[in-house]
């Protein structure tokens, strides 16, 4: 089960934020990270637009100019600190991090603000840094997913802690080597989290904004690791159910990837509250969507599209809600040799483990897959209709909902008509 919507990666550095010259800063708001590092090069463009509309044209590209200011000046001091240091540990965090993605949280988070009618520069030189933030803290959860599922790859390269064990390799035993590079990447991990922190401490936000902002931080990094912890537990014991499953998606990716940006975003629009609750309910349910069709594209996904190998969440015991619920359809119904693939396909001892082809033909033969694909409309279906509840901008609200729908992968189009109900529905 993986911690991120969507098959994150942009090649390179991100162009320049559409409208302003390059090499112009904004004369009234200097960055905030700026004035204790006077040695660093000026940033190529301003690190945000006085017109946050110039932003809207590419959110990505204005998250990255946050990123690439804030991590220069970070690898700087690191490198200040130890040498070795800041060029194994954090230059690879910065070059994973301005290398990464389709920045889906903080894109969640600049148009939950402006669908919120969030304006004014401030707001949106706010909104990029804490969306430069999630990217970081994104960061930190890839990195020891990596570790903690002892995945060699990562968006096609080597990861973080495969590539720093591999540049130690001659030095040492090979077993010496992998552990050091575990060890290293929860180090890398834990640099990403600090920085995600520093950057949001260092936002300019007036007093009853900046506490509430803080406060969903903490509950973001907090279920964070719950939903980590869940899942780490679900693989070693097995003794998971659907509803667990379902509690563990929804804290590892629902609330992290999804509701909370969206939250954070009405949070610094200065939206009320009962948009707030909408924003936050919708986005628990698109963020469900989300990891149910990951679920689906990683037991029945074609590699080319999906950006990685089928099977993975089953090789590993992954407790996913399609593998639960399969197992509990197959109980129900007295499907012994559905049974026997499942409990075989998640017990890691096992000399008979059996293949792709027989996980499918056992999952697709209880039906799981037809109730998590109604599952999936069902959600979306609800998150909109909240969304349709909440007073938000015409134009950004339009592409909030277009970014949910992307999101749970349903074609930018309302997937109406709704399901009948089933029993087996997630409950709010």
């Amino acid at each position: 089960m993986r911690p991120t919507p969507a098959q994150d990666h942009r090649g390179g550095a991100p162009p320049p934020v559409p409208g302003r010259p390059s090499g112009t800063v904004s004369p009234t708001r200097p960055h905030p990270d700026a004035a204790d590092d006077p040695t660093a090069p000026d940033p190529e463009g301003p690190v945000t637009a006085d017109d946050p509309s110039l932003v809207d044209a590419d959110v990505p590209a204005a998250v990255g100019r946050v990123l690439d200011t804030v991590l220069h000046r970070r690898v700087a001091r690191a490198r200040a600190v130890d040498d070795l240091f800041g060029g194994d540990v954090a230059q690879r965090v910065a070059d994973f991090t301005r290398t990464g993605g389709k920045r889906t949280r903080s894109q969640l988070l600049w148009w939950a603000v402006r669908a919120c009618g969030g304006s004014d520069p401030d707001t949106a030189e706010a909104a990029l840094r804490i969306g430069a933030a999630l990217e970081l803290l994104q960061t930190c959860a890839l990195v020891h997913d990596d570790v903690m599922d002892r995945s060699l790859l990562r968006r096609g390269r080597p990861a973080l802690h495969a590539d720093l064990g591999a540049r130690y390799a001659a030095t040492a035993p090979a077993a010496d080597v992998d552990r050091f590079g575990e060890g290293a990447g929860i180090l890398a991990g834990d640099l990403a989290l600090a920085w995600a922190d520093d950057l949001v401490a260092d936002t300019p936000l007036p007093p009853p904004t900046a506490h509430r902002v803080r406060s969903l931080w903490s509950d973001l990094r907090t279920e964070m690791v719950a939903g980590q912890y869940l899942d780490l537990h679900g693989r070693l014991t097995a003794a998971y159910t659907p509803q667990r499953a379902l509690r563990t998606a929804c804290l590892k990716s629902a609330l992290y990837s999804v509701a909370r940006p969206l939250a954070l975003g009405a949070v610094l629009a200065g939206a009320q509250e009962s948009t707030l609750r909408a924003l936050s309910a919708a986005g628990r349910d698109v963020g469900l969507a989300f990891q149910l069709r990951d679920d689906l594209d990683d037991l029945y996904g074609d590699p080319e599209r999906t950006g990685k190998d089928s099977g993975a969440d089953f090789r590993q015991g992954a407790p996913t809600y399609l593998l639960a619920l399969a197992r509990s359809r197959a109980r129900a119904a007295g499907d012994r040799t559905a049974l026997s693939v499942l409990a075989r396909a998640a017990d890691g001892t096992a000399t008979d483990r059996p293949g792709l082809g027989e996980v499918r033909q056992a999952v697709t033969g209880t039906g799981a897959p037809g109730v998590v694909e109604a599952t999936i409309r069902r959600l979306v279906t609800r998150a909109l209709r909240c969304l349709d509840d909440a007073p938000l901008e015409a134009d950004a609200g339009a592409r909030l909902r277009s970014l949910l729908c992307a999101v749970a992968d349903t074609g930018g189009t309302r997937p109406d008509p709704c399901p009948p109900p089933d029993p087996e529905e997630p409950q709010r």
